[in-house]
């Protein structure tokens, strides 16, 4: 079985296990045993593509397998990876392993709850590994629907509001990327012969320009809402406030970074001349996300809602840095996906820990945690550096890779927004710090808790997990990013050759 496969297969035994459970013990042992093994098929795919590239593989796409689905329509189960997928399954494994770790405690409908995670887990990663665009539509598709339930059922405050609004909106954006993978699809054979949904096939003709610039638009921001780009962000701050600790810790680790990662392999990658002339209006819009997801941040009292914005901020980054279509920006925005996955899933973790004890979000009400909970404490304050940037962690490495490889763009307004973009690190340490001197420092302000029990070893296992993840990222950045460079040079070389008209 190809490797690649089994990334959906474990997943989908380990739902079938879960069905045959009796109690919550044995359910949430299934669920950690099963995402444990995805884990570990994830970093030997990891060491795998590593060997066969250092081997001296060459080819665009490594461990291709494909299949006939649907012949008349040319549909095919194709799968393949590079380095930018490997890492972003990577990132996976780790952030859902943490977040089964991080509901250990769920106690109401404990089986259908974790399918239900790992249903969402198993649609992004067929997404990651999908190079047929009809079957990374499916699989993108099974990633987002599980949201409605995951939040309606377990999420809190007002959460069937949240979980509609964020339905709704992601199905909007399902609905204009329908329209813009069948727009590349008709388009996929301009000299005759055989339509295709194949990735590859159609990367190596040019899709006709008049095409292209009518549905870009609709692929870019099909994705882009996805990754929280301006206006159509509204539906993040809402649902990661409802939604439970876990799917809180997926949404923002990792299914948001569906929307980049199809943003540049789709959007970008197959119509670049639409690309490059209508680039500056996404710049604008991502500038805004950065800008004012910070200062939306500032002004939140709660925890979640802080993050939030804070992480459509950082998302804003990602396409920010992906738009300005330059190996070192590009770069540094695929590290910022990954360095964002895990810092943000640490935060979801430790806000839905510091929930479970002091039953408040309000960071007004809370203060002097640092002496009743100094384990959560110390790992809030390290989550805290690693969003504002401070080097020796995974943030500053993808931040200042991102503003270097922007600021070398030549033109005028490539700088000036990309000097605004950078005022979102001012903007960030502010709320970052507000919030650990508030919330950790200073004298406990509630009595009640000053009995609060500190990390249990299953919420440690979990917190541990995504703090070695950011500190290797940024102690030893160079082969991850080596990793990307490498499967970046196609894309960067299509989007340097393209002509606008």
């Amino acid at each position: 079985m190809n490797i690649l496969t089994l990334l959906i297969v474990v997943p989908v035994l380990t739902m079938a296990g879960i069905l045959f459970t009796k109690d919550m013990k044995s359910t949430r042992m299934v669920s950690a045993i099963g995402m444990g093994i995805q884990l570990i098929v994830s970093a030997v795919l990891v060491f795998m593509y590593l060997g066969a590239r250092k081997a001296g593989a060459s080819d665009e796409m490594l461990f291709v397998a494909d299949y006939t689905w649907f012949k008349s329509l040319n549909i095919h189960y194709t799968i393949g990876v590079d380095g930018i997928a490997v890492a972003m399954i990577m990132l996976t494994g780790i952030v859902v392993f943490a977040g089964i770790f991080a509901s250990w405690e769920m106690e109401y409908l404990t089986r259908e709850f974790f399918i239900s995670l790992i249903l969402l887990a198993t649609g992004v990663f067929g997404f990651f590994i999908s190079i047929d665009l009809f079957t990374m539509f499916l699989f993108y598709e099974v990633a987002v629907i599980p949201m409605y339930l995951l939040i309606g059922i377990w999420g809190s405050g007002p959460k069937e509001s949240s979980a509609m609004k964020l339905t709704l909106m992601l199905m909007g954006g399902s609905a204009l990327l329908m329209v813009g993978i069948f727009g590349i699809y008709f388009n996929s054979a301009p000299d005759g012969g055989p339509l295709t949904f194949n990735i590859l096939e159609i990367s190596k003709i040019q899709i006709p320009v008049e095409a292209q610039r009518f549905f870009f638009p609709f692929t870019f921001i099909g994705f882009g809402i996805l990754g929280a780009l301006f206006p159509f962000h509204t539906w993040s701050p809402d649902g990661h406030a409802s939604a439970p600790t876990a799917v809180s810790m997926l949404h923002a680790g990792v299914l948001m970074k569906l929307g980049g990662y199809g943003a540049f392999r789709v959007a970008m990658f197959l119509m670049p001349e639409a690309a490059h002339e209508q680039a500056w209006i996404f710049i604008i819009l991502t500038s805004i996300s950065v800008v004012y997801g910070a200062f939306g941040a500032i002004w939140q009292k709660d925890l979640k809602y802080i993050n939030a914005y804070s992480s459509v901020s950082h998302c804003g980054l990602v396409l920010f840095a992906l738009l300005m279509m330059n190996e070192t920006a590009m770069d540094g925005g695929i590290l910022q996906m990954i360095s964002h996955g895990l810092m943000t899933a640490l935060f979801f973790a430790l806000i839905g820990m510091i929930y479970g004890r002091t039953h408040t979000r309000n960071i007004n009400e809370m203060g002097g945690l640092m002496k009743v909970i100094p384990f959560l404490s110390v790992v809030y304050v390290i989550a805290g550096l690693a969003s504002l940037g401070l080097p020796g962690l995974s943030g500053f490495v993808a931040e200042m890779t991102v503003f270097v490889g922007a600021f070398q763009h030549p033109d005028i307004f490539h700088r000036v927004v990309t000097i605004v973009a950078a005022s979102s690190i001012v903007i960030t340490a502010v709320y970052i710090l507000r919030v650990v001197g508030i919330l950790l420092l200073g004298p406990v302000k509630n009595p009640h808790f000053e009995h609060l029990n500190d990390a249990k070893w299953y919420e440690k296992l979990s917190m541990i997990t995504l703090v070695l993840a950011i500190a290797g990222i940024g102690i030893a950045p160079l082969w991850l990013s080596n990793t990307i460079l490498d499967s970046l040079k196609p894309i960067v070389e299509k989007l340097a050759m393209a002509v606008t008209f």
